[in-house]
């Protein structure tokens, strides 16, 4: 028991840590972040905007996350946002690469890591035991 919560955590505080460093580079250098990947950004300020906003909801949401390593109230919820956060971004850029066409092989690569780690999440979710307080409600 004591060997898998601390997987869980390690998971959750490497996960965490990932989407903190995107969400981050995303908020604060955007340009330069997607410039990786091959994106010219330019001085758009509306896309600048619509950039800048998508990174800090997933600055916040990695947030979360890595509390879920440290605080075990939070462990169940910061799996289930981890798990939901990667899986829907892989998934979205399936669904892109489906309708747009294929992305650079950067972007491709992401999509695989994204996914992957997902589904480790989802199987970390799908195989969690939980356990009773002693207030009868269930925690991770």
């Amino acid at each position: 028991m004591m060997e898998s919560t601390l997987r869980l955590k390690a998971l959750l505080f490497v996960t965490g840590l990932i989407g903190i460093g995107i969400g981050g580079a995303i908020l604060f250098i955007p340009a330069e972040f997607h410039a990786t990947s091959g994106i010219v950004v330019g001085s758009n300020e509306n896309l600048l905007s619509e950039m800048r906003a998508a990174g800090g909801a997933l600055l916040a949401c990695a947030l979360i996350v890595l509390a879920g390593a440290f605080f075990s109230r939070l462990t169940f919820t910061a799996l289930l946002l981890s798990t939901v956060l990667f899986l829907s971004y892989g998934a979205s850029r399936l669904v892109s690469m489906v309708i747009d066409g294929l992305p650079s092989s950067n972007l491709m690569a992401v999509t695989v890591f994204e996914l992957g780690v997902g589904l480790v999440c989802a199987l970390a979710l799908a195989t969690r035991k939980s356990s009773a307080n002693p207030d009868g409600k269930a925690t991770a």
